[in-house]
């Protein structure tokens, strides 16, 4: 059975492949992000469709590739929810049952506004689900000018509060997130991170979001394959949100992305460093950029740049790395509202060391990736973690 001295697992955060049998109980009946992309704006991804991409299902105009290489799967979520922590922690071998709460269509509720809003001792203004640089665009000048303070959410299971970095502050700031973390790990109220997000401008047309922005995360209820990977002394390198969705639990070392372009520039720079375990990836435009914003044909541009870069990436991977193509949910922009999608994902693993290629049967759970990461290194997953490897099919 071969095995790896390096593993690039990359997520393509929200390129769903389809509904799952159960998504009418998510609203998501009919969902389809990669299908009705495809199909509204079209897709040029010669270099995923080398890997199969197009073999999974049928793609508009996106023919099946006569002699893919490496392994291709569809994998469908076993955990409770759509969101991307529960998607991420899934595939690295927890299985949630209760899903993280969201306030997408509500806003949050009275109590928890007026007792954060006590606690600060600042007035909120916005409680809602938006874009962060609309909510900006509609309420950022009367922050600065009263002294309130913004706070909304999105599709995720998040609260976010804005602060201006010359009026708010960062220190208020930070401050201000710490105390909605302690009161959101109430069970009603508790969602999966507190998010700072700085600013800075003065009116409408100006403001910019900072780099200095803090997420306040749920750690994992578990052990995770990143625990175990590091506990064995195997590098452990994140680029993206990784960091965030894990609370930095399990890794060695973490890279903050600017862009999911940048997120490839970072891991082909990875690539060229001498190292054993693995690098994960998350490439988060195509979700918070796209597909929440429901944009078909800015996701296919997105998807277009991703391939111009996995092209380069091919063309280093040597025979001693397994590369892992996969996603956490879904988001089709076609689709109604602005939430995630309850879909399969695709699994395309690829190196130029493996001997044979092909389709693999369907699987029950995102798990299989941890599971198979783990036993390349030869590393028991924690107790209790579900999944099981793919190893000896590749």
């Amino acid at each position: 059975m071969k095995r790896y001295r390096r593993v690039f697992l990359i997520v393509i955060d929200s390129m769903g492949m389809g509904a799952m049998p159960d998504a009418d109980q998510f609203g998501d009946a009919g969902a389809d992000t990669l299908g009705h992309i495809a199909q509204t704006a079209g897709l040029r991804v010669p270099h995923l469709r080398e890997l199969g991409l197009a073999n999974l299902r049928p793609l508009a105009g996106l023919p099946a590739h006569g002699n893919p290489r490496g392994y291709r799967l569809l994998l469908e979520e076993a955990s409770n929810g759509k969101d991307t922590m529960t998607g991420h922690w899934e595939m690295m071998g927890l299985r949630i049952t209760e899903p993280f709460q969201t306030f997408t269509e509500t806003g949050f509720p009275p109590e928890l506004i007026d007792e954060l809003s006590r606690r600060t001792g600042r007035k909120i203004i916005g409680n809602k689900s938006a874009s962060g640089t609309e909510i900006l665009e509609e309420l950022g000048e009367e922050e600065i000018a009263a002294g309130h303070m913004i706070v909304y959410t999105s599709a995720d299971s998040v609260l976010q509060i804005c602060g201006n970095e010359e009026t708010f502050g960062l220190d208020e700031l930070y401050r201000c997130c710490e105390i909605a973390r302690e009161l959101t790990m109430k069970e009603e109220w508790r969602v999966g991170r507190v998010i700072a997000r700085p600013y800075v401008g003065k009116r409408r047309g100006e403001f910019r979001r900072t780099s200095n922005r803090h997420d306040y995360a749920l750690k994992p209820y578990g052990k995770t394959c990143l625990d175990a990977l590091k506990e064995a002394g195997f590098a452990v390198i994140s680029v993206g949100k990784i960091y965030d969705i894990f609370d930095g639990e399990g890794l060695t070392e973490s890279n903050k992305s600017k862009s999911s372009v940048h997120g490839m520039e970072q891991t082909l720079s990875i690539l060229d460093r001498d190292f054993t375990g693995l690098c994960f990836v998350n490439l988060v435009d195509f979700d918070a950029l796209w597909g929440h914003r429901r944009d078909p044909y800015g996701y296919a541009a997105e998807l277009e740049r991703f391939d111009e870069k996995l092209g380069e990436l091919l063309k280093k991977l040597d025979t001693e790395d397994l590369l892992l193509i996969t996603a956490d949910h879904g988001n089709d922009p076609t689709f109604k509202g602005t939430d995630h999608t309850r879909e399969r994902v695709p699994l395309l693993l690829y190196s130029p060391g493996m001997d044979g290629c092909g389709q693999l049967p369907a699987e029950k759970s995102f798990a299989v990736i941890g599971a198979t990461i783990a036993d390349n290194f030869s590393v028991p997953m924690p107790s209790g973690a579900i999944g099981r490897s793919l190893l000896s099919k590749i």
